[in-house]
């Protein structure tokens, strides 16, 4: 039975996992599964709900074992799929953020209320979004949320949102055409961190093979931190961007894996509930649920 990895360029780590050839010196029959090669589904109106289909393929077949942000488990769960938690990175606080351009009339999380927000629905921008606004006493339905995968960058340049959640590389390209101001900083709101996730099935039956990917990952980050420039040339040649602003973004990423500890459990659990009091999810989860001791112990 071969391994299926699902991997895309957003979860760094096996982005650079699946190009470096580690992880078959253990596994040898491994199939890379490009999720941005899989049919996505219907995106929900961002206004009232959440996009499910990374948990989705990976109980259909599509893939046994996933890279994310925060809120594909979640909302997985929400689902009713039977999810495990492998491991996480630490914070990436440094990543990303919500600005507007200097001269919007934008000062606070407060004046978001009934402005566009162009972000990635369904990613950690999400959860960033909606507690920001919760300190601000306001609710999901009080902003225009604009799904902006792909082309956020263009709408906020070209002044069709007020306001957009980006992300280093990204954001450097915008920084150095307008001037922006940040509204909304991920540190102080939560840990923004890279996770990565199973099935309950895979877990507990294939425990060898995902022994071998907390392995492989953890001899690869490694690299990564010690050859940024290299690793950034994986990924500037994939998606044509800046060499120098992919090398910045790594440089400024924690690499390695983590066990998943009660304080992730507890943050994860709030943003989860924020999903479910919001209309964003249907059904109350519980994170806890999705946390194996003997898991942990191979991180």
């Amino acid at each position: 039975m071969s391994l299926r990895v699902g991997y895309f360029p957003q979860n760094n780590s096996l982005w650079v996992l699946r190009h470096r050839g580690i992880l078959e010196r253990a596994v040898p029959d491994v199939e890379w599964v490009d999720l941005r090669s899989l049919p996505a589904g219907e995106r929900p109106d961002p206004t009232r709900g959440l996009p499910s289909a990374h948990g989705d393929h990976l109980f259909d077949g599509g893939y046994d074992f996933i890279g994310t942000g925060s809120t594909p488990p979640v909302t997985a769960q929400a689902k009713g799929h039977d999810v495990v938690y492998v491991a996480v990175s630490g914070p990436r606080i440094e990543n990303g953020r919500l600005v507007v351009r200097e001269d919007s009339p934008v000062t606070s999380p407060a004046d978001l209320k009934g402005r566009r927000i162009a972000l990635g629905h369904g990613s950690w921008q999400t959860t960033l979004v909606l507690l920001a606004l919760e300190k601000a006493g306001l609710n999901w339905s009080d902003i225009e949320p604009v799904d902006a995968y792909g082309n956020a960058a263009e709408l906020f340049l070209k002044g069709d949102v007020d306001a957009w959640v980006g992300s280093y590389p990204y954001l450097t390209g915008v920084e150095r055409r307008v001037p922006v101001r940040t509204v909304i900083e991920t540190d102080g709101l939560f840990s923004h961190r890279s996770l990565w996730f199973t099935s309950r099935a895979f877990a507990t039956k294939r425990r060898d093979e995902l022994a071998a990917i907390v392995s492989a990952l953890q001899e690869s980050d490694a690299w990564v931190r010690q050859n940024p420039r290299e690793a950034a040339e994986l990924f500037a040649s994939d998606d044509g961007g800046s060499l120098d602003a992919w090398e910045h973004a790594l440089r400024t990423r924690p690499w390695g894996l983590l066990p998943v500890d009660d304080g992730f459990v507890t943050e994860q659990q709030h943003a989860a509930d924020l999903f479910h009091a919001n209309g964003l999810i249907e059904r109350p989860v519980r994170v806890a649920d999705a946390v194996l001791p003997e898991v942990n112990e191979l991180v």
